[in-house]
């Protein structure tokens, strides 16, 4: 059918109309006219396929990646850059207004070199032929890829010598998936395996081929072997080679990051991040809640008295004590909820500030209404998702906050995702 393409909406496809009926297309822009083909008809909606764009957007570029429409990661890359940052700036003011929050301030938008952005990447490991693969749009089924152009260079080498090289690894007889992360130099890099090994054989793996595979890669530090296992998360680590950590350098601030722990992903923007969080703020207690490896803990433990820590994953917890050692700080290792429980109950002194940087799910009601009650001063939200954002930020306004600015960081150019930065305050 042809559709007129009304506006982008989160999840990265085009909204248009057709018998009272909103039908999704992935691949368009707001503007231009398509013909598509109903793949899902859902009732109340419609999922469609983009058959040809009649009338294109003057935004409409040609995409770098030659995967770009059959791989499922990039969702933006057929829309010039300036659109992309006006899409995402429109989908998050729409949720928050759905939302009925008031007041929204301005949104600025913090942005960078929307290629070659990401130091870390995950590719599926296909056995035969041996190559490494994303996955092909909506689906499960493996994509072999020979480059990766929103990836920092020394990963996309990486992909150029493990593809040829990674049979006689025999990578693709014993690993499922294959995890490369660099440093902001990019001078060293972490692998990480995951592998259907029963632990003694995938130590015995990891011993033999490790030597080889930094031979190939000499960038490479230290590689680490992780079970994988349906169902679970989190999977159980087994074993490294070499060494377990690299060092992140953000701001003239060193952070170990060490196998298996979360770490931002634009190495482009993350000391802007650093810098939108965390400056201008002072005081004399902070809790920096899903504080990770400590990337805000550490410059924040520079302008306030003392610092709470929390956070729930046993890696991140390790690199997180080596990250403030010798400051004046408290580490918790305890889910927000849990800590934020006990605070209330044991009548802890409120905080000057609170810092979350929660995962997709975002902070919940345990959590919002904790804040409620204990009451900090003032609240600094980080989010990757404009609806659980949305719905989070109505909680807290409920119980007294007003939003005070809020920031749109585009860690994920050529995606549909969304970072977004909001302080927030009693006064």
């Amino acid at each position: 059918m042809k559709l007129y393409i009304e506006k982008a909406i989160y999840g990265g496809s085009g909204l248009a109309r057709a018998d009272r009926k909103a039908i999704f297309v992935p691949f368009t822009l707001p503007g231009e006219t398509v013909e598509a083909q109903i793949v899902a008809d859902k009732g109340g909606f419609a999922t469609a396929e983009l058959q040809s764009v009649i009338g294109p957007s003057p935004a409409r570029v040609q995409p770098p990646c030659p995967y770009y429409g059959q791989c499922g990661g990039c969702h933006y890359q057929h829309a010039d850059y300036a659109t992309q940052i006006e899409m995402k700036i429109s989908i998050l003011r729409e949720t928050l207004d759905r939302a009925r929050i008031a007041e929204i301030p301005n949104i600025n938008a913090i942005t960078a070199e929307p290629l070659g952005y990401r130091n870390r990447i995950r590719l599926h490991v296909q056995d035969n032929p041996f190559c490494l693969c994303y996955k092909f749009h909506k689906s499960h089924v493996n994509l072999p890829i020979a480059t990766c152009p929103i990836a920092a260079p020394i990963l996309q080498r990486s992909i150029e010598m493990l593809n040829r090289e990674g049979e006689s690894l025999s990578l693709g007889t014993f690993v499922t998936d294959l995890e490369l992360f660099a440093a902001s130099d990019e001078s060293t890099l972490l692998a990480s395996l995951w592998t259907d090994l029963p632990e003694p054989a995938a130590k015995q793996f990891l011993n033999n081929m490790s030597p080889r595979m930094r031979q190939i890669i000499p960038e490479i530090q230290g590689i680490g072997i992780f079970s994988k296992e349906t169902g679970r998360t989190t999977n159980r680590f087994l074993a490294h080679s070499g060494s377990d950590f690299l060092i992140y350098r953000s701001n003239d601030r060193h952070y170990r990051v060490g196998l298996g722990s979360f770490f931002q992903i634009n190495r482009f923007l993350i000391d802007q991040l650093v810098d939108v969080v965390t400056a201008g703020e002072q005081g004399g207690l902070v809790w920096d809640l899903y504080a990770g490896v400590g990337l805000f803990s550490l410059p924040l433990t520079q302008h306030f008295a003392e610092i709470t820590a929390v956070e729930s994953s046993p890696s991140a917890v390790r690199d997180l004590n080596e990250n403030l050692r010798g400051t004046r700080h408290r580490i918790v290792a305890s889910s927000a909820a849990a800590f934020l429980r006990q605070a209330f109950q044991q009548r802890y002194p409120a905080p000057d500030l609170v810092v979350v940087d929660p995962p997709r799910a975002g902070l919940l009601r345990d959590v919002t209404t904790a804040l409620g009650e204990i009451r900090p001063r003032k609240i600094t939200y980080v989010s990757c998702d404009p609806s659980t954002l949305s719905r989070d930020l109505a909680a807290l306004v409920e119980s007294g906050y007003r939003l005070r600015n809020m920031h749109l960081l585009d860690l994920f150019p050529q995606t549909y995702h969304l970072e977004s930065i909001t302080h927030l305050s009693l006064d």
